[in-house]
């Protein structure tokens, strides 16, 4: 079984055909259904030679449809300084897309 290790959104993430996973934001105007070229490839494997990246491959791309979009959960954020009355709370929903893996190159 092929898979690959790619980068998106400062994390890395392996990957195979078929596999759907959720990831930061892609900048761009994408909508759900449309198709995404990943380049940044950092290993490549088909079930018999491994291509490893210095810290990318040339040439090698993932192909992925956009499945879902939106923002995650909301993560509370709080500022507290005891003895003092401080205290502040913030809240953060991070955007994300959920990506179809179609092909690996």
């Amino acid at each position: 079984m092929s898979f690959a290790v790619i980068q998106t959104g400062g994390k890395q993430y392996q990957v195979a055909v078929g596999d759907e996973i959720v990831v930061e934001k892609i900048k761009g105007d994408y909508k759900v259904g449309d198709k995404v070229q990943i380049e940044s490839v950092v290993l490549k494997d088909d079930g018999t030679t491994t291509e490893l990246g210095a810290p990318f491959i040339k040439g090698a791309s993932v192909e992925a449809t956009i499945a879902d979009s939106g923002k995650l959960k909301k993560v509370m954020v709080v500022r507290y300084r005891q003895k003092s009355r401080y205290h502040k709370r913030n809240g953060h929903r991070q955007p994300f897309m959920s990506l179809k893996i179609e092909s690996i190159k």
